[in-house]
C-alpha cells in the first residue's frame, strides 16, 4: 500500500520508492450479486513501481478477463503499459508508452489490436495520467494516490476503448463515512470521480488504500475482501412499501378515492330521539 505525505519533492520521491506496496483483492458484483473477482499488486523499486492487475467477470451477457502490467515512476507517473483482455471471446491487446522529443510536445502512443486490426493513436501526454481499463482496481488505487499528491487537480485518464482517448478527471471529496475492515472499525474517505460524463464513487481508507468502487450507471461495484461499508441513514428516504406494493412518483399515482361519509353517532339512552321532519299530506289523485 502506497502511503503519501506532503514532504518536499525530493523527500517525497525517496519515500515513495522505499514504501512497501501491498496487494489488494476484490469481489466484483452487480446489483449486490457476485459476478467475479479482481486484484492488484504494486512492487516498489529504486526507479518507481511495477504494477499488475487481474480482473475476471463471468455472468450472463458478459465474459470478461483482463491482465495488465505497467511501469510507474517514483511520482506515480505512467511510463509503459501492456494489457491483454478477452471480451465475450474476442481478444484485445493494448500497449501504451510515451514519446518525448525536445522539439515536440510530449505524446502518448496507444496501440490497440482487436478483431485482426490494429490502430495507433497519438494522445497528448500529461504528468498525472492514469491508464484506466474497466474494473481495474489498481488504476483506481493509482488515481487515489495522484489525487492526494495534486490536491485532486489536473488529473487525466487514458481510456483504452475503440481507438483510445484521453479525458480529464474531476475528483470531488465528500464527507467521511464509516465501515469495517477485517472486523475492525475504519474511517472511510468518500470521493466521486467524473470521467467522460460517467461517475465512479470511490471509498478509501486512512492510508489511502482503495476499499470500494461503485459504478452507479451500470450497477457494478468492486469491494475489497473483508471490507463492509456502513453509511449513515440518508434523510428524506422514501418509506419501504408493504409487500407486493410499490411507491410510485406523485404524477404516476392514481387519485385517492373520496372519503366515505361518517355516520352520525346514536343519541344517548336518556335522550328522546330527534323529531322527524313533518311531511306534507299527499293530495288525492
Amino acid at each position: 500500500m502506497r502511503k503519501l505525505t506532503l514532504f518536499p519533492l525530493l523527500a517525497l520521491f525517496a519515500f515513495a520508492s522505499a514504501a512497501s506496496a501491498q496487494p489488494g483483492s476484490f469481489i466484483v458484483s452487480q446489483h449486490g450479486v457476485s459476478v467475479g473477482k479482481a486484484s492488484f499488486n504494486f512492487t516498489a523499486s529504486p526507479t518507481g513501481y511495477d504494477s499488475s492487475a487481474l480482473v475476471i467477470i463471468n455472468m450472463k451477457g458478459l465474459d470478461y478477463s483482463l491482465s495488465k502490467t505497467e511501469s510507474l515512476s517514483t511520482a506515480n507517473h505512467l511510463r509503459q503499459v501492456q494489457l491483454s483482455a478477452a471480451v465475450n471471446g474476442s481478444a484485445v491487446n493494448v500497449t501504451a508508452e510515451p514519446e518525448t522529443k525536445s522539439d515536440q510536445t510530449p505524446n502518448f502512443f496507444l496501440t490497440i489490436s482487436a478483431n485482426g486490426h490494429a490502430t495507433t493513436t497519438r494522445l497528448p501526454a500529461h504528468a498525472a495520467t492514469v491508464f484506466l481499463p474497466d474494473f481495474d482496481p489498481g488504476a483506481l488505487e493509482t488515481l487515489l494516490v495522484l489525487g492526494v499528491a495534486r490536491n485532486n487537480r489536473d488529473l487525466w485518464a487514458i481510456i483504452p476503448k475503440k481507438e483510445g482517448s484521453i479525458a480529464p478527471i474531476q475528483l470531488a471529496t465528500y464527507a467521511d463515512e464509516k465501515g469495517t475492515l477485517d472486523g475492525s472499525p475504519v474511517v472511510v474517505h468518500h470521493l466521486v470521480a467524473t470521467i467522460a460524463g460517467s461517475e465512479t464513487e470511490l471509498f478509501s481508507g486512512p492510508e489511502n488504500q482503495l476499499l470500494q468502487a461503485e459504478y452507479p450507471q451500470i450497477g457494478f461495484a468492486l469491494v475489497r475482501t473483508g471490507f463492509v461499508l456502513t453509511p449513515p441513514a440518508k434523510p428524506g428516504a422514501p418509506p419501504t412499501p408493504p409487500p407486493g406494493q410499490s411507491i410510485a412518483p406523485p404524477e404516476d399515482q392514481a387519485p385517492a378515492p373520496p372519503p366515505e361519509p361518517i355516520p352520525a353517532p346514536p343519541p344517548p339512552a336518556d335522550q328522546n330521539p330527534a323529531p322527524q321532519a313533518e311531511q306534507s299530506p299527499q293530495q288525492p289523485r
